[in-house]
């Protein structure tokens, strides 16, 4: 019975709180705000690292490329032949694909040329050759786009087709014959997708060449070694395996992360001055208060209560909102300016949507950062006021 809460002092902690208004709403304001900022600083960074992990799980589990005085060239294509041989290997599929600069827009177009009849190198492919009639694209000389590059090209009246200036300068018209949204939106954004015959044409690819080849082992376990006796087989070759991909994009992905920490850290700190101001001592009207509490009979232990009471309103109503806010600045409005840092600001990029994360240890963790520092806070100068004599406190 001892532990049951005590309305009546949980009604005294609010009205001292009403008495003291001014100072306690910007308390909670002030503090909301840093919640709200930590809060956003989680949310985002939980978001594009799942995006990223989508991705990262939709990319080859080898890419074969051909290096020449360290730059990537064209690959032969009978090369296939040979590395289809190796034991362990369940298929190999020649790409062509690569980057088309639209000066206009100043962005660059992702262009992957697709053949119907091959076996695609991951899901998303699969669905758009089965959505789309990739022969009747082909007769029309047609491509699918993503919804980026629609955006794009209609802010600049390419709403029906788009001129691609071939490596010759002369121009190739192509139709838009339809639009997609892929699995990942860092995948599909700046994508355009048309019959293999078109890219090579945009590109000047000869037929026996492409941009690299995907490589798909049986056995996940041997791709250290396959990649490694395809290394052996052609010396010129850049044999990047899925994993050296996944480090190099977490690379990236740790760089813009450590911005975020700066944020982060600054936040902590701002907050940390506030508990410390907080803790340091009450204020003279405090421990006046603390002291005719004293006077009219209240035990230590009851004031330790009330000031519980008032500091698990103050920090939890803070957090209930800094959370809140959060969650609409994330995901309601897609975090303008923070979301910049991760995603730089190039114009493809702008329409990518956070995917909504729930992950309780991010609000565990900002709670534990929060609410019982701020209670301590509170408690401690309190405790250290109550313990004094009461003509002392007064005074």
């Amino acid at each position: 019975m001892k532990n049951r809460i005590n309305l009546y002092l949980v009604e005294f902690a609010i009205n001292a709180l009403l008495r003291a208004k001014s100072k306690n709403i910007f308390i909670i304001v002030v503090f909301t705000l840093l919640i709200a900022l930590l809060a956003s600083i989680f949310f985002i960074t939980n978001s594009i690292k799942y995006e990223l992990d989508q991705t990262i799980e939709s990319l080859p589990q080898i890419i074969v490329q051909k290096i020449k005085a360290g730059r990537e060239y064209d690959i032969e294509i009978d090369r296939v032949e040979n590395i289809v041989t190796i034991a362990g290997v369940e298929s190999v599929t020649p790409r062509v694909w690569g980057y088309y600069y639209f000066a206009n827009a100043g962005v660059n177009f992702s262009i992957v040329g697709i053949n119907q009849y091959e076996e695609q190198y991951k899901k998303s492919l699969e669905n758009l050759v089965d959505r789309f009639d990739f022969d009747k694209l082909e007769s029309n000389s047609s491509m699918i786009v993503g919804v980026g590059v629609k955006r794009v090209m209609s802010s600049s009246y390419y709403s029906d087709y788009f001129n691609f200036i071939k490596p010759d300068g002369t121009l190739k018209k192509v139709m838009i014959g339809g639009v997609f949204r892929g699995d990942t939106e860092l995948e599909s954004n700046d994508m355009i997708i048309l019959p293999q015959k078109d890219a090579r044409e945009i590109f000047g690819m000869s037929e026996d060449l492409a941009t690299d080849i995907v490589v798909k082992v049986a056995n996940p376990k041997e791709i250290p070694t396959i990649a490694g006796k395809i290394r052996l087989l052609y010396p010129d070759s850049r044999v990047l395996t899925k994993n050296d991909l996944k480090v190099s994009y977490q690379n990236i992905f740790d760089y813009k992360s450590g911005l975020f920490l700066a944020l982060f850290t600054i936040s902590l700190f701002t907050f940390f001055m506030i508990i410390y101001d907080k803790s340091s001592g009450l204020s003279s009207e405090e421990k006046r208060e603390i002291g005719i509490l004293k006077a009219v009979g209240w035990s230590i232990d009851d004031i330790l209560k009330e000031k519980f009471y008032e500091a698990s309103i103050i920090s939890t109503v803070s957090y209930l909102l800094g959370v809140l806010i959060a969650f609409a600045f994330v995901y309601i409005f897609q975090a303008p300016l923070l979301r910049g840092i991760f995603e730089g600001y190039s114009e493809l990029k702008t329409s990518f949507n956070l995917p909504f994360v729930f992950d309780m240890q991010t609000l565990f963790l900002l709670f534990f950062l929060s609410v019982p520092i701020y209670i301590g806070a509170t408690i401690i100068p309190a405790w250290r006021a109550s313990s004094l004599d009461v003509d002392e406190v007064i005074r």
